[in-house]
């Protein structure tokens, strides 16, 4: 598999509707993708005006096995782009505090 990073632009208006999408996304990846995708991480972004969207970090096979996932876990799929190397200069810190 090769590492992408999915940029998931405005997806979301609530935690409560993220919380759900990340529900079906695992569900998906672990029960019905689970040779094709894997789900590393994801960094939720505040894109305003209420809405948030997320920077997702994901093993597969393809592009194409995330537009799949995607679609099957009703998520957006803005952008698809092949991860070329990792710097680690520090490991992430711990997650961001909400207001």
């Amino acid at each position: 598999m090769k590492l992408y990073a999915i940029l998931r632009r405005s997806g979301w208006s609530s935690a409560d509707e993220l919380q759900a999408a990340a529900g079906r996304s695992t569900r998906v990846g672990d029960e019905d993708m689970p040779d094709d995708v894997r789900w590393i991480r994801s960094y939720v972004l505040d894109e305003g005006a209420g809405t948030v969207g997320t920077i997702c970090i994901y093993q597969a096979t393809s592009p194409e096995a995330i537009r799949e996932h995607a679609r099957r876990a009703d998520l957006p799929a803005d952008e698809i782009i092949p991860i070329a190397d990792t710097v680690l200069v520090r490991p992430d810190p711990e997650p961001a505090a909400t207001a």
